[in-house]
Order: C-alpha cells, then structure tokens, then sequence
C-alpha cells in the first residue's frame, strides 16, 4: 500500500489558516462536519484550525452573520485549543459590522476577521473594518481570486491590485490573500501582491498546479506564506510535501512565526 511521508506535520507545529464551519439545515452548528474537521486536523497533524462561517450570499444581514458567529464561537468552545474562530462580517453594514468584530475578539477570544465577496477590499467601505482591525491588532482574510472564465459569476471578487492598493493605504494592516491554490490565475496575483510586505497568502484551494508553492516562494518568501486547507485537504498537503523548496522553508510556511502572535493571544477563553 503507498503511504505518504507526514513526518514534517507530526514533527512541526502546524497552524491551518482557512477552514470553515457550517450551519447545519436548521440553521444550527453542524456539529457532525465539525467533528470530522477536527478528525482530519488529527490525521494530518494539524496543531490548530482557524475556522470562520463566512455568508456566500450577496448582502447578509447583521442578524446573518451575528448567528454564524454565535456558531463558530460555539465550536471554539466545543474543541478548546484547536479550534480558533475568525470573525465574519458584511462591510456594508458598517456600524453593525464593526461592534460585531469588537465583540467577537474582545469577548468571544476570536482570532481575526474573515471577508468574502461582498466587496472588494479596495472599496472605502472597508476603511472602517481595516482600522478596526489594525486597532485590535488581528490579521484580515479576504476572498480573493483573478477569474478569467464567468468573472460576472463573482463581480465583486477582490484581486491582486485591489489587495495593493489596501495595502498601501493600510500599511500597519495584516492581510491574507486567502487561497492562492483557489482563485484563478495566481501566478498573476503573486505579481500583484509581491512589492506589498503586509500581504500574506495561504496556500489553500483545489488547483494544484505545478510550481504553485516555488513560485510562491519567490515572489513572497516564506514568511508571508500560511498553511491552509479550505475544505480541500489532501490537495494541499499533497502540494506542499511535492513542492522543490527546502524543509525549512515548508516548517516556516506550516508554522508561520509571524503569526504566532494572533494564536497566542486569548488562548485561554
């Protein structure tokens, strides 16, 4: 039977990025999906999954992404230590948005904050949730992609020069440019977000081509790389264990010091 070399994950802390919990028909926890994430972190060596119940819909309500919140929190109590939670908002209710993200990091012990579509991160909308977060000192992590087939499909899906032009206008701002392995042409957002230090990117998504971990090794070096999954687990890990690049780079990637800080803090509630 072959067998794959896990020892890089069982031998190294592992922090995974972007995973996600879900409601279940009643619009609950599916506590039953959670579980088998926590199965799979055990598997795969995963030290700690930071999850998120993001609203794919155009224009979720606070009383939408308040209850996914109280879900996601509800996991994080349910697995205490390998369960974090990010916070998911809708920028567009802006006052709403921003009490709900003090909240869920002051009181509930999330990690950060999760954006999705609704708007492109570049949107001065946003404005108010960056510096919401930089205040709070908590990372961002935003859909992102460059589509070249159906972009109508997703209109306001934000994209590498979206990503600079945040960044350069939010400097002390951490953001994640979520699954480069997920978004389109990501040889073409790696250009984008190469002259951009407070852009990180997590290796998550289903697209595994060849040289997407090298490549993005170069253009970003392996302190603004994260480890993460996004419900597609053996693609990634399988894409990472292939990668050309040194061991020490795939422990630094897996581990990420500079985000140890968001981990460590609130570890305790």
């Amino acid at each position: 039977m072959y067998s794959i070399d896990l020892s890089i994950f069982k031998d190294n802390f592992v922090a995974n990025w972007h995973e996600h919990v879900w409601l279940d028909y009643q619009n609950k926890l599916d506590t039953a999906r959670c579980a088998g994430l926590i199965d799979a972190a055990a598997m795969f060596h995963n030290n700690i999954l930071i999850c998120s119940l993001p609203i794919l819909k155009p224009d979720p309500s606070p009383y939408d992404f308040v209850r996914g919140n109280r879900a996601v929190h509800e996991a994080m109590l349910l697995y205490p230590g390998i369960l974090r939670g990010m916070c998911f908002v809708n920028p567009g209710y802006t006052s709403e948005a921003v009490t709900e993200i003090k909240h869920c990091i002051k009181n509930l012990g999330m990690t950060g904050l999760k954006l999705y579509n609704q708007y492109l991160i570049s949107d001065p909308i946003q404005d108010k949730i960056i510096k919401t977060c930089i205040d709070l000192d908590v990372p961002i992590l935003v859909h992102a992609g460059k589509l070249k087939y159906h972009p109508e499909r997703e209109p306001y899906i934000s994209d590498g020069t979206h990503f600079a032009v945040a960044a350069k206008k939010f400097p002390e701002a951490a953001i994640i440019m979520a699954h480069i392995g997920g978004g389109g042409d990501w040889q073409w957002s790696l250009k984008a977000i190469a002259d951009s230090p407070n852009i990180s990117i997590d290796i998550s998504g289903s697209v595994i081509d060849e040289g997407i971990i090298e490549q993005s090794l170069y253009y970003l070096g392996p302190d603004r790389i994260l480890f993460g999954t996004d419900m597609s687990w053996s693609g990634c890990i399988g894409k990472l264990l292939a990668a050309r690049i040194a061991r020490k780079d795939k422990i630094r990637i897996l581990g990420n010091n500079r985000f140890k800080k968001y981990l460590e803090r609130n570890s305790q509630l």
